[in-house]
């Protein structure tokens, strides 16, 4: 079966694992002595946890190798990771592991060799062979690994908008009646009879001027009014929004889990700011 380094198989990992990273965890043994660090995982192609690559400082030896996941126990709480019983001797006999180097079956038994305490109930045949047959060596179901959380809720404030009402500003026409006065003249004809003051006086025949018809002529104008209408801005109206800044607090009920722990007898108990480990 193939196996895939945790990043090759999930670029996304430690989202997948809330965050989580076992590669940036050190390697303790379980008394608490650093022996190294978690380089890197290697998973089957579903996505199952089967060796750690370990940078190991075991008595000044400096290898990386893998490490069957069944042998250890990961506290996420502690960003540690513990192995029991990793000795130099096993670091010795251990093949090199570099990135170079494909996993395939005959390196995988050279590792399995190395860590099997007593040989497998079932064969180990390169053709039928399964991680199921060696849970010792690649469970991680058992009390060993078991991990768990405590969790406490926290009061979020966020914001969204919503319509509260809208403004329709539009325009109406209202009529009223206007009233202009402009002067104007008339011409119009006045005509006057006086008696002259030569009356009674005799004319000369060459003097004397008879005709009938029209003698005079003479044209009247008056100015006639015109009324028109223009359209001008009267006034401007600018329709804007402005942000009122306001701050609303609220008080909720919120929850956080506290650890009980209830012993029997008189067991060491070692704990640090983030983690408790219980030993007998």
């Amino acid at each position: 079966m193939p196996l895939y380094k945790l990043e090759d198989f999930d670029p996304q990992y430690r989202q997948t694992f809330n965050g989580e990273d076992v590669k940036s965890m050190d390697l303790y043994t379980e008394g608490g002595n650093p022996i190294g660090k978690v380089a890197d995982a290697l998973v089957d192609n579903e996505g199952r946890f089967r060796y750690l690559v370990i940078d190991t400082g075991v008595e000044n030896l400096s290898k990386q190798i893998l490490l069957p996941i069944g042998l250890s126990r990961i506290d996420y709480n502690a960003q540690r990771v513990y192995v029991d019983g990793l000795s130099k001797t096993q670091v010795d006999h251990l093949p090199v592991y570099n990135e170079s180097i494909v996993v395939d079956y005959d390196y995988e038994e050279q590792v399995r060799g190395v860590y099997r305490q007593e040989p497998p109930s079932q064969s180990t045949d390169r053709n039928t062979y399964n991680y199921q047959q060696e849970p010792s060596l690649y469970n991680l179901s058992d009390q060993n690994h078991q991990t768990f959380k405590l969790y406490e809720e926290r009061l979020i404030a966020s914001k969204s908008r919503v319509k509260t009402g809208e403004v329709a500003v539009s325009k109406h026409i209202e009529t009223e009646t206007a009233t202009v006065s402009v002067p104007i003249t008339k011409e119009r004809v006045v005509i006057e009879r006086s008696t002259p003051s030569t009356i009674g006086q005799i004319v000369t025949p060459s003097e004397t001027d008879f005709q009938s018809g029209e003698v005079a002529r003479i044209e009247l104008y008056e100015e006639k009014p015109e009324f028109h209408k223009e359209t001008f801005v009267r006034e401007e109206v600018r329709v804007t929004k402005v942000v009122d800044q306001d701050t609303v607090e609220a008080q909720e009920t919120i929850r956080r889990e506290e650890l009980d722990i209830n012993t029997e007898g008189n067991p060491t108990m070692t704990s640090d700011s983030t983690s408790v480990d219980n030993s007998i």
